[in-house]
């Protein structure tokens, strides 16, 4: 099995599943390719003399590879996901952040995580992305212009409120008298999206989640749209220019462009081991339902 690695940071608790996962992978004869960035990261901050030399190094991904693996929290499978992109390679997540909502692997579960996959004792989970072009283009998003949790449109360098005139299949819906706007994946929903009053949305559902981020129009709410829906966005504010992001990547627009956002024409394959989904994660990670009464 062609397996890639993927990390970004190097602490304690990432020390040791880096080490728990090679060392599986090496007793299991995995052709492992590990990214070049956090390759170096590695053999600078490591403190073993483990010897990792038959696995090779990655810039790039193809569809030769039958699975990545992500070491690090949510936002380290949102960066490793520009390394998929569209080549369908099935991504499952060791957490080493905090909340871990995608990424679900302990550090105890490596060794039979890994097993469960090499027996097929897993199901995959595609999830939806978006998509953004805007008018006029801008290169820094075209260069990757997808994201999995959302796309989101904010205030720059100012404390004013901004105005954001939003269409749904040109049709005018409103313009948002707020700090910005969040389109949310189902994926997303328990992100940025949820902190701002957004609803859960399971990851099958074929919608998506406009949220406004502390509106000053009293009666905004989040809505739900079919994710068919292309959605049209246009800021205008104080300041001459505001912020567009793609999950964790950032670029700045000048008022007035147009901002188009419809669903990919891809999607990113998650692994969920039988003993876990996405009402499990509900319940351990957001301890919904939390009530002495459920005990």
């Amino acid at each position: 099995m062609k397996v890639a690695i993927f990390g970004r940071f190097y602490n304690e608790t990432t020390t040791t599943s880096v080490e728990t996962l090679f060392n599986y992978l090496l007793k299991n004869d995995f052709d492992a390719y590990i990214e070049t960035e956090f390759a170096n990261i590695i053999k600078t901050e490591s403190q073993t003399k483990s010897d990792y030399s038959s696995f090779k190094t990655f810039d790039t991904l193809d569809n030769s590879f039958d699975l990545l693996v992500s070491i690090g929290g949510d936002g380290t499978i949102l960066r490793a996901i520009t390394y998929v992109q569209n080549l369908d390679i099935p991504i499952i997540g060791i957490n080493t952040g905090r909340l871990g909502f995608l990424a679900t692997i302990q550090v105890n579960q490596i060794e039979s995580a890994m097993q469960n996959i090499i027996d097929g004792n897993y199901k995959i989970s595609e999830r939806t992305l978006l998509s953004v072009e805007t008018t006029p283009e801008n290169k820094d998003i075209t260069n990757m212009n997808f994201a999995l949790n959302e796309i989101a449109v904010s205030r720059k360098n100012t404390t004013s409120m901004i105005t954001v005139e939003t269409l749904l299949d040109g049709e005018f819906l409103t313009s948002y008298w707020s700090d910005g706007l969040i389109v949310s994946t189902p994926t997303g929903s328990t992100g940025y999206s949820l902190s701002c009053g957004g609803p859960v949305i399971t990851p099958g559902a074929n919608s998506l989640a406009l949220t406004p981020i502390a509106p000053h129009n009293l009666s905004a709410r989040p809505l739900i749209i079919p994710d068919s829906t292309e959605i049209q966005l246009k800021v205008n504010g104080r300041e001459e220019q505001h912020l567009v992001s793609l999950d964790s990547r950032i670029a700045t627009l000048d008022n007035g462009t147009i901002i188009k956002i419809k669903k990919a024409d891809f999607k990113i394959k998650m692994i969920d081991l039988l003993s876990e989904s996405f009402l499990v994660t509900l319940r351990k990670k957001l301890l919904w339902g939390e009530d002495k009464r459920n005990q």
